[in-house]
């Protein structure tokens, strides 16, 4: 697996901006923590092979996200969404999301 992060922050610290990419093998599917430095309040996340996103926003559960699939349907993800930890200033995606073989844009705001 490749893992490229970019992070920038203005001098005031009022916002935090990460984006990266993930490009997975075909080995077996992982869990993935991206390390930020800085607590999210939105992270995106893009499957940009199969065209599937997932958000999440500051308030919502951990591991839920609103789930859109190439074909423009729309749910709620309550299990395998993303989960944020504000302690490690993390993001985690759970085996399921992160399947093998694809590339994976992402971004973080906080």
């Amino acid at each position: 697996m490749t893992m490229t992060t970019n992070t920038q922050s203005n001098a005031m610290s009022v916002c935090n901006i990460a984006t990266g990419h993930i490009v997975t093998n075909a080995d077996a599917a992982a869990i993935v923590t991206v390390q930020l430095g800085f607590t999210p309040r939105i992270v995106r996340f893009r499957n940009v092979t199969d065209r599937i996103s997932d958000e999440w926003y500051e308030g919502m559960a951990s591991a839920s996200s609103i789930h859109t699939v190439a074909a423009g349907t729309v749910t709620l993800e309550t299990t395998n969404g993303i989960a944020v930890s504000a302690t490690a200033n993390t993001f985690t995606l759970t085996a399921t999301t992160m399947v093998a073989s694809k590339v994976f844009m992402w971004e973080a705001i906080g």
